[in-house]
């Protein structure tokens, strides 16, 4: 795979991601979109979810932060983005962890089309509808194997399902991307997993044609300035802010020397 042709359609593309997203994390979600060379735009009501929808070339949702009401306008903007023919990703953030966000997730999957289901391997297994739990928003362990179930669940919604942990798993009816790039600092900053959902809809939005691959040079791109960032690190601070730097400066040689993207 020619990761850095990804990001390279990022930086001459640079596509406006919509997002309505985790309160938490909202200003990291926005800035490493920002640093990837793209524009977020983070419009939650639901009196204009569907226009700023219509304006964007891709769409994130998080559940992270839920409420009812605010999974009504996550329903509008993605019936939005559909219309428009964007790329969609919902981040299942917790999905696993109370009925309520079961339930919620289910509506947002039938109620419009996904292209691409993220999170973690027990949030995912969840969403299949296997009998797991999630710590929080934190994986439990799954006895399953995870490339199965991300196959599994994207054949069933014809979609293309992202599995993050110490490897990551991109996965569609075709087949899957297994990403080993990363580095464990990043389990010890908060965000790090809904900003590798905005990544993902930042590459999905610059290479609608095929969203799969994109998911997977995104997460590769991200996670090898993460490796980068941890070298002059001092601790989780220290090293979200080298990430963005990181992200910003990223180059070819760079991605060509540390990517390791396998099928």
């Amino acid at each position: 795979m020619d990761v850095y042709s990804f990001l390279e359609a990022v930086r001459k593309k640079a596509p406006v991601v919509h997002h309505l997203t985790n309160w938490v994390t909202i200003y990291d979600c926005a800035q490493v979109v920002k640093s990837f060379g793209a524009s977020p735009v983070m419009a939650h009501a639901p009196e204009e979810s569907a226009e700023m929808s219509g304006l964007a070339s891709a769409l994130v949702l998080n559940i992270g932060t839920l409420t009812a009401d605010f999974i009504e306008s996550m329903k509008i903007a993605a019936r939005a983005a559909n219309n428009k023919g964007i790329p969609v990703v919902l981040d299942v953030c917790g999905a696993g962890a109370t009925p309520f966000r079961d339930m919620k997730s289910a509506e947002l999957l039938d109620n419009a089309r996904i292209g691409i289901i993220k999170g973690n391997s027990s949030e995912i297994a969840r969403i299949l509808g296997l009998d797991v739990r999630t710590r929080g928003v934190d994986a439990e362990h799954v006895g399953h194997d995870l490339r199965d179930i991300a196959r599994d669940l994207a054949g069933k919604r014809d979609c293309t399902v992202v599995i993050t942990g110490k490897e990551d798993i991109v996965a569609d009816i075709k087949g899957t991307y297994i990403i080993r790039n990363g580095h464990e600092m990043m389990s010890h900053v908060v965000g790090t997993g809904c900003m590798a959902a905005s990544v993902i809809g930042t590459f999905a939005g610059a290479s609608p044609q095929d969203i799969t691959a994109a998911a997977a040079a995104g997460l590769c791109c991200y996670e090898i300035a993460a490796e980068l960032a941890v070298k002059t690190a001092k601790g989780p601070a220290s090293f979200k802010e080298n990430l963005f730097d990181r992200i910003f400066s990223l180059t070819r040689d760079e991605i060509a020397s540390l990517q390791k993207v396998g099928r």
